[in-house]
């Protein structure tokens, strides 16, 4: 096989599908995820005669997608994906409509049936176009063989530019057989699609004067500084500490700023701490940086933050008063923003009122001192939170530079509450869309970018069903991840919820007839392992670790375990549940956000 790609030594001498695979190497593409099929087979049969672009055979096209968003969200890189036409393209929506809603730049090649069959109800036909146009940032079907390299470039500027997202380029067969020329992206210039990534001064002059003005501030940094690259958050920090302002994360933002950091209060929202919470109902000035203001962090909106002063950042200015009406909206990357802040702040010669600050401290610390992670871990049922904890505190002990995937449900808010971040871009979880089954795969995506990092998807007994069959595509490219089960028998978060607001009226979300995952693992050429006693957890995190290649482990716990703090949907961030019986404990915060002494 050769080592490079086609030479090419005539313009006409290209087929589409080597035009593809010439765009995709020319984009900077290394891997590429994906399941043949008729409608594709040019362009696998042009990706067999090169092997600069790695193919990495999924087991499901859904799964293709998630490895893609795993691989993009951890290296910052635009995943690309390949799948055929009708089946193979709507199976992938899923995955598509994941990173919409989570801003991950990818790039989905999807085979068509032939342009002069297009409408008959061909087999394998889809209206791909029409099906992902709700689920992607932009799409496109290539007609003419003359189209298809600049729409291959332009699928790729627009994936990345501005707000990341998923593009889809829809291919039929018959063009991906034609000849034709190559353009090169360096020629080409995207006139339509110019997104603002440089703010505003005159807005920037205004957030400032707010911020240091302010009594009671609070930073709230979303999933788009991780977007905007490891910068961003450097300068996050540095902000953050030259303000002494708290801060607060997202979901999709942990890792953004250290967990480590004293001003760091925690993820904030339905499952967020009590301090992050309660700052944000009774900030006076709150700087979003990159955040959407997601429902799941707002709460009920007539009671979010009333008596505060909102800045928004954010590079997709649809985002800006869309969920919430802002006081000074900044449009731009956070890199600019976050730069164009710290100069501001420093050659402002107004002071902060550094009293007021202190008392917001102290008044923070106070809700700190309420301990709400805390739980109890006695005699042999394993909690989750203990499983959880133990699980990031070994990995600390040992050292490795480790990645999580989570699937979704309680484990998920588990894993954002016990497991500390210190680096952006290590933690990789499904947030707008609440995709179980996304955990496997991503951690498959995440394990190619990085074949020596620790790899673990802490996952629930049901979520982890949803895509088991990656477990082959571990076999088959010895992807050493890590599954870490936090196994209660049940849909976990489906029955909290129907124990708090449905009482207690568990209809079908018990896990019946589960398999044996130790059983399981070793059919798929993995190890098993399994905990059923707190005495042993610590003994399979070990061995789980140390073992070379891929490991299901099975921890078993309380079932009854519920996810606290939590903030039921239509609540306010004032009126958290702690625990059992435990409603309104934490007042402390009127209504119109005044901190009570």
């Amino acid at each position: 096989m050769s080592a490079t790609l086609p030479a090419q030594t005539d313009q006409s001498t290209l087929t589409g599908a080597e035009i593809v695979l010439r765009a995709l190497k020319e984009q900077g593409v290394e891997v590429i995820f994906g399941y043949p099929g008729g409608a594709v087979l040019p362009i696998y049969d042009a990706l067999f005669q090169q092997n600069a672009i790695r193919h990495i055979l999924v087991r499901h096209e859904q799964a293709a997608v998630h490895a893609a968003e795993g691989y993009a969200r951890s290296t910052g890189k635009v995943g690309c994906v390949l799948v055929t036409s009708g089946p193979g393209a709507t199976n992938a929506v899923t995955g598509l409509l994941d990173a919409l809603m989570d801003s991950i730049p990818l790039v989905c090649l999807t085979g068509q049936v032939p342009t002069h069959l297009i409408g008959n109800d061909a087999f394998q036909e889809a209206d791909t176009t029409g099906i992902t146009r709700p689920a992607t940032k932009h799409n496109y079907l290539v007609k003419k063989i003359g189209d298809l390299s600049r729409t291959v470039h332009d699928a790729f500027y627009v994936a990345r530019s501005g707000r990341p997202g998923p593009v889809v380029v829809d291919l039929p067969k018959d063009i991906l057989l034609a000849k034709g020329t190559y353009e090169e992206a360096s020629r080409q210039e995207h006139r339509s699609y110019r997104p603002q990534t440089r703010p505003d001064g005159a807005q920037i002059a205004k957030a400032i004067a707010l911020l240091k003005g302010a009594r009671r501030p609070v930073v709230y940094a979303g999933g788009g500084v991780i977007n905007a690259g490891p910068e961003a958050s450097e300068l996050l920090g540095r902000f953050v500490r030259l303000a002494n302002m708290p801060c607060t994360n997202t979901l999709m933002s942990l890792g953004v700023f250290p967990a480590s950091d004293p001003r760091f209060i925690g993820m904030l929202g339905m499952h967020g701490t009590v301090e992050a919470n309660l700052a944000m109902h009774g900030c006076d000035v709150m700087l979003n940086i990159g955040a959407r203001f997601d429902d799941r962090v707002t709460g009920r909106l007539n009671a979010f933050s009333r008596g505060s002063k909102k800045i928004h950042a954010d590079i997709d200015p649809s985002n800006i008063n869309k969920n919430v009406k802002v006081d000074v909206p900044i449009v731009g990357d956070a890199v600019a923003v976050l730069r164009a802040l710290i100069e501001a702040w420093e050659a402002d010669g107004a002071g902060q009122d550094r009293e007021a600050l202190s008392a917001w401290w102290r008044e923070i610390d106070g809700w700190r001192a309420r301990d709400c992670l805390r739980y109890e871990q006695t005699g042999s049922i394993i909690k989750p939170q203990h499983a959880v904890k133990r699980l990031y505190e070994i990995t600390r002990e040992m050292g490795r530079d480790t990645f999580i995937t989570t699937e979704v449900g309680q484990h998920q808010m588990w894993a954002a509450q016990y497991f500390g971040f210190e680096k952006p871009n290590r933690w990789m979880t499904s947030g707008g869309l609440g995709t179980m089954g996304y955990g496997l795969p991503a951690a498959a995506g995440v394990q190619i970018a990085y074949p020596d990092a620790l790899v673990i998807d802490i996952a629930g007994e049901a979520s982890i069903l949803m895509n088991i069959q990656e477990m082959g595509t571990l076999a088959q490219y010895r992807l050493p991840v890590k599954v870490f089960i936090l196994n209660n028998e049940y849909m976990g978060m489906v029955r909290q919820w129907q124990e708090l607001l449905h009482g207690s009226r568990y209809s079908e979300s018990y896990s019946a007839s589960l398999p044996d995952f130790v059983k399981l693992a070793e059919s798929f050429h993995a190890r098993g392992l399994r905990a059923t006693d707190a005495s042993q957890l610590d003994d399979v995190i070990r061995e789980m670790i140390a073992h070379p290649g891929p490991v299901i482990a099975d921890i078993c716990v309380d079932q009854k375990e519920n996810v606290f703090p939590m903030i039921p949907s239509g609540a306010a961030h004032n009126e958290m549940i702690l625990g059992a019986g435990q409603t309104g404990g934490v007042a402390g915060v009127t209504d119109e956000g005044k901190v009570l002494v």
